[in-house]
C-alpha cells in the first residue's frame, strides 16, 4: 500500500465518506488548498456524471467500473398491498469492483 491510501484509510473510518472527507483527504495528502481540492474532487466527480449520461462506462483501474445499464419494461408488485405493478422501463448506474478492490475488502474485512 502506497503513502497516500495508507493515510486517506486511516482518516475515513466513519459510515459514510462525504465530498467533504475527499476533499480534506487530497488535501492532507497532496498540500493544494482546500479550495483547490474541493474544486479537484467536484470536477472528477463533474466528468464521471458527464461520461455516464452519455452511456460511457467509467472505469477506474484498480477501483472498479460504473456502467449505465437499461432495464426492461416488467410487472412487480406494490409491498404494501400486493397489488401488481407495472415497472416502466429505465436505465440504472451499476458499478462492479475490480479484483484488486474486491481483494482489499477482503483482506481488510478478514483482519
Amino acid at each position: 500500500m502506497n503513502d497516500v491510501s495508507a493515510g486517506v484509510s486511516v482518516r475515513m473510518k466513519g459510515a459514510t465518506v462525504t465530498r467533504a472527507d475527499l476533499c480534506e483527504a487530497v488535501h492532507e495528502q497532496v498540500g493544494l488548498t482546500r479550495q483547490d481540492c474541493a474544486e479537484l474532487v467536484e470536477r472528477v466527480l463533474e466528468l464521471m456524471c458527464q461520461a455516464l449520461e452519455r452511456g460511457e462506462q467509467v472505469k477506474l483501474s484498480g477501483f472498479g467500473v460504473f456502467q449505465v445499464r437499461s432495464k426492461r419494461a416488467r410487472m412487480g408488485r406494490n409491498p404494501k398491498t400486493g397489488e401488481p405493478a407495472a415497472i416502466e422501463p429505465r436505465r440504472v448506474i451499476g458499478f462492479r469492483a475490480s479484483q484488486v478492490m474486491k481483494a482489499r475488502v477482503d483482506r481488510a474485512l478478514s483482519r
